[in-house]
């Protein structure tokens, strides 16, 4: 007794199998998360460092160069990036793909801990922090107001709003994005030298009259009492009042040498909504954390938050990205179930029959169904990928069930009874079940293992549809051959169409009969053809363009605009106003949103947000040039326009190529200037500029050493001096309403409008004196860099930009390695960044992962078949769907990207099972019949030309949604069903043709290998 006998002859054992399978998976199912890709962790430490009023090279070198070289000895670290400019650095240490978040952060923090004696003394501590996940947030809340000032909004938002948030499951962070409440003490030079004071002088009483005690308590014989004292100052109207000396019998305060408000720690950044000053709260994940169940929580509380706002404070969503998360799953859901019933109809469209139609109907859900049961057990979620790996399975499962009843037909129409057509119907197909189940299981688990992002985004893909496959091959063993047994109709009572479609079929497959053996009269001709077709393929993935992923329409574009190097907060507000206004006028506007000053001292940096794609007719690829043109119409600043990464993981434009070199800025910015030219006049960028300008003017102020010594003085007081005046930087810290804030002491502008201000400052000489500090300084100007950024520890230039539409970055990168083998001179490097890097690194793992595919699937047919001969024949179509792929995309259909790629692995399955149905066929017909080659191939590809048939024209429908596809995610979908689609068919085809010719060269004679005694395997022999 055969093994599927046991079912045939047990329905009730088949149904429980199926039933427990059913059970399973809808467990599983509702019990697993959804979010938009699998689990990933790709974290980037930040170290920053506030140095007030300290150059861009001090910053460098006091600051950056001991904190990187320490972090550089972390582990975990991909590449780091530093950026030292005037008063800041910034170290962003980015971590290997799914790196421990806590692990890094904690080695970090103790790499910087120990160089803290190192920085200087009037340096602020290292500020460490860590993010996972996309450097853009998860959403950014906008709360704006006509009547309070941003610094009233931030201040109210840190009290009540940010704590709530914070406290949501999931969210890492809620960080304000907004000016904060500061005591600013605008200090005026002319009446501190008529009062006979210098300002080091009164800072000093500021750190002197506002002292923060920790007084104690007092203690009797049963009692203790804490106590409190008014050492500091709560109140800024006290501050105002602060005795700063006394002058004749005369009470000099504060107020009187100094403008003192309630103002803002900077006045270098804002955030606008709409064109209106605002506060944004950027909502950050925590590792691991589910994006949609984030959202949605937070999208919970906003309509309490709202209620509780002070009058005249409004709150707007101004961008949440679960919104393209959410449309992009419901996309693919509405594709799954569209996909199944297509596949159903023309399953019953080529079985001709209702009846034999409800055996792959209920297989194929069935098989889905408990797949989902395989993706729980190995900790999978609902995302894109595996519901894209779903879409796949329904072309893949449904060839079991349609293959199982189209052979018990064929023995029903043979004249058997129902109950043995099944049985022998399942006894033939059991192999041949088994062979293309673990062919396919073979064919991805390669992808299972592979590492990097790329490993990490289809692990879970693979494995999800290789657990489908698993659970199709039980579900045909099992369920289908009993179904079979008992809906087909008994031989001699065929219905109307099923004649019909029985008519078309034999015609189909005695004309192909007759063409067949008409090719094989040419076996040469169509060998030589063949290894066309497989040369083919290496100029055509040459000449193709290609790309990590298609970019997607997610209803948004970024824009950056850099201004001069000179540019405040006014300049940039001004020529911000206009992009607002211009961006207004563009088709598909629905919102904005805009933050100044805080991605750069020069930038502006905002967001263009579209309607839902119902709501609007244009799409975000038609908007992006329009966009751009109309915001290089903004004379003021240099602005590129750039889509949201379609993949996690990757920050800042498209395109980011970085110059790397240990010599100096100079020759550095040489040789970007030529790489520059170059890419720019090749035509493959629609902007691209560098990420550092060598034209910041910079006044350098030299101390006449001698004439300060003859004062009494030391360098220290004049540069404490002069910071103090200039350098912006907190003192001390007051307390109101139970929160801290700011003192921040500094000359007021309109005294610090040009160096020669400086005349008018004064400090103390030894004798007691004033002297004017013009009488020891003076002056010469320069330029240097607008900031000294490093790569690795090494000085580096980023040359970042848009490409142009119609040119991929694989193309612009090529190009750029090209320029940059003619340009670079010995000692200087390349390398990339953000989505160029992801490029770099990962855009090949697939292709390698296609070749040991190819080379397990080998291995397993030939553990199958006990031959090495045989396994040739077989995948000898999987080069030729390969190059039918290749042409479309070839011609520009799609790119070569990772769901391309994926698409190729996956024809390496699906052609490969059309093969083993002719192989195992036709040497089953020799030993049984004692055919020859020709004979028992023509025959065997003549009366499997119907499953043939029946099984690929099922997964070319099934990629029909995915090629009809519109709105969240459909560039990814279209990729991956094109790349199937047109490699099936063509494939399909040549393997009608090709792979028996190759069979009558290379196979062995099976009629004649049967030794006395020996029973010979339904499979072929050894060699």
């Amino acid at each position: 007794m055969k093994f599927t006998d046991i079912f045939i002859q047990r329905p009730v054992l088949a149904t429980v199998v199926s039933l427990l399978i059913l059970l399973l998976g809808t467990r599983a199912a509702m019990e697993m998360e959804i979010r938009q890709y699998p689990k990933l962790e790709n974290t980037t430490v930040t170290v920053t460092t506030v140095y007030p009023g300290a150059s861009s090279d001090l910053v460098k070198g006091f600051i950056t160069n001991p904190l990187q070289q320490a972090i550089a000895e972390a582990s975990g670290i991909d590449y780091m990036t530093s950026t030292s400019s005037q008063g800041v650095s910034t170290i962003q240490a980015k971590m290997e793909l799914n790196y421990d978040a806590n692990a890094a952060l904690a080695e970090i923090q103790a790499k910087v801990a120990s160089q803290r004696n190192v920085l200087p003394s009037e340096a602020q501590d290292p500020v460490i922090t860590s993010t996972t996940g996309d450097s853009t947030a998860l959403m950014y809340i906008a709360f704006y107001s006509s009547e309070l000032a941003v610094p009233q909004i931030t201040d109210y938002l840190a009290r009540v709003v940010q704590p709530k948030l914070q406290a949501l499951p999931g969210v890492g962070k809620a960080e304000l994005l907004g000016r904060k409440f500061a005591l600013r003490v605008w200090l005026d030079p002319e009446r501190l030298s008529a009062i006979d004071m210098t300002p080091q002088e009164v800072v000093d009483i500021l750190r002197r009259n506002n002292y923060q005690a920790g007084v104690g308590n007092t203690e009797g014989r049963y009692t203790k009492i804490s106590m409190t004292s008014d050492t500091d100052v709560a109140d800024p109207e006290q501050f105002k009042d602060l005795v700063i000396r006394e002058s004749g019998g005369t009470l000099i305060r504060l107020r009187d040498i100094a403008r003192v408000e309630l103002g803002s720690e900077s006045y270098d950044t804002l955030a606008l909504y709409k064109g209106q000053p605002a506060t944004y709260v950027a909502i950050e994940l925590s590792p691991g954390a589910n994006p949609l169940t984030v959202a949605e929580a937070v999208k919970g509380l906003l309509p309490d938050i709202e209620q509780q706002l002070p009058s005249g404070l409004d709150v707007r969503l101004a961008y949440d990205a679960s919104d393209f998360i959410d449309d992009s799953i419901n996309e693919v859901i509405q594709t799954l179930l569209e996909a199944l019933v297509i596949v159903l109809v023309i399953v019953f469209l080529t079985l001709g029959s209702l009846r034999a139609a409800v055996v792959p109907s209920v297989a194929v859900p069935l098989s889905l169904v408990g797949g989902a049961f395989i993706m729980l057990a190995m900790g999978f979620s609902l995302n894109l990928l595996t519901l894209l790996s779903m879409v796949l399975a329904i072309g893949l499962v449904v060839d079991d069930a349609i293959i199982m009843v189209e052979n018990v037909h064929r023995h029903i129409e043979a004249g058997e009874t129902r109950f043995n057509a099944a049985i022998n119907g399942a006894r033939e197909m059991a192999v041949p079940i088994i062979a293309m189940t673990t062919t396919l299981v073979a064919v991805y688990a390669p992808i299972g293992f592979m590492g990097g992002l790329t490993g990490a985004l289809f692990t879970e893909f693979a494995f999800t549809l290789a657990g489908t496959v698993i659970i199709s091959g039980i579900v045909a063993l099992t369920l289908s051959p009993m179904m079979a047994g008992k809906v087909l109709k008994p031989h001699g009572n065929p219905g109307k169409f099923e004649v019909l479609v029985e008519r078309t079929f034999g015609g189909l497959a005695n004309g192909y009969k007759r063409a067949l053996s008409s090719v094989l009269e040419t076996i040469p001709v169509v060998i030589f053809f063949g290894l066309v077709v497989v040369a083919s393929i290496y100029l055509m993935a040459m000449m193709s363009q290609s790309e990590l992923a298609p970019t997607e329409d997610q209803g948004i574009l970024f824009y950056q605009g850099l201004g001069p190097q000179t540019s405040n907060l006014d300049y940039l507000q001004e020529h911000g106003d206009e992009v607002q206004q211009r961006m207004s006028t563009v088709p598909g506007y629905n919102e904005d949103f805009m933050i100044i000053g805080i991605t750069g001292p020069n930038a502006v940096f905002g967001g263009f947000k579209m309607a839902p794609w119902s709501e609007r007719d244009i799409s975000q690829f038609e908007v992006q040039p329009l966009l751009q043109q109309e915001l290089s119409n903004v004379t003021g600043l240099q602005t590129a326009v750039f889509p949201r990464p379609s993949l996690p993981g990757s920050d800042g434009l498209p395109f980011q190529f970085v110059i790397t070199t240990g010599e100096d800025y100079n020759q550095l910015d040489d040789v970007a200037n030529e790489l520059l030219g170059r890419a720019m006049q090749s035509g493959n960028f629609m902007f691209l500029q560098k990420s550092i300008n060598f034209d910041r003017p910079v006044t350098n102020i030299h101390v006449d050493r001698d004439r300060v010594a003859d004062l009494g003085l030391s360098m220290q007081d004049v540069g404490q001096a002069l910071s103090s005046m200039l350098g912006g930087g907190y003192i001390n810290w007051f307390s109101m309403q139970e929160r801290s804030y700011q003192v921040i002491p500094q000359v007021a502008r309109d005294f610090r409008i040009s160096a020669d201000a400086l005349d008018s400052y004064y400090i103390r000489a030894d004798n007691g004196e004033l002297v004017p500090l013009g009488s020891v300084i003076s002056f010469d100007r320069s330029v240097e860099p607008s900031q000294r950024t490093q790569f690795n520890q090494l000085n580096s230039l980023t040359l970042q930009g848009v490409v142009m539409p119609g040119v991929t970055s694989g193309d612009a990168m090529a190009f750029m390695e090209e320029a940059a083998a003619d340009v670079l001179p010995p000692g200087f490097d390349y390398d990339y960044t953000g989505e160029s890097r992801q490029l770099a690194t990962e855009g090949s793992a697939l292709m390698v992962t296609l070749f040991l595919a190819l080379l397990v699937i080998y291995l397993v047919l030939a553990a199958q078949f006990e031959s090495w001969r045989d396994p040739l024949i077989i995948l000898v179509s999987v080069p030729m769907s390969i190059a039918g792929a290749m042409a479309f995309i070839f011609l520009g259909f799609t790119t070569i990207n990772i769901y391309t790629q994926v698409g190729l692995i996956t024809l390496i399955g699906v052609v490969a099972k059309n093969g083993i149905l002719i192989v195992e066929f036709a040497n089953q017909l020799q030993q049984e019949r004692g055919l020859n080659k020709r004979q028992a191939v023509i025959e065997a590809a003549s009366i499997r030309l119907r499953p043939i048939i029946m099984t690929s024209l099922a997964l070319i429908v099934a990629m029909v949604p995915l090629l009809i596809a519109t709105g969240a995610g459909a560039q990814s979908r279209f990729a991956i069903g094109i790349t199937i689609t047109t490699g099936l068919g063509i494939g399909t085809l040549f393997t009608l043709f090709v792979l028996p010719a190759v069979y009558i060269l290379l196979a062995r004679e099976h009629h004649d290998v049967t030794e006395p005694g020996i029973q010979q395997p339904t499979t072929s022999g050894a060699y």
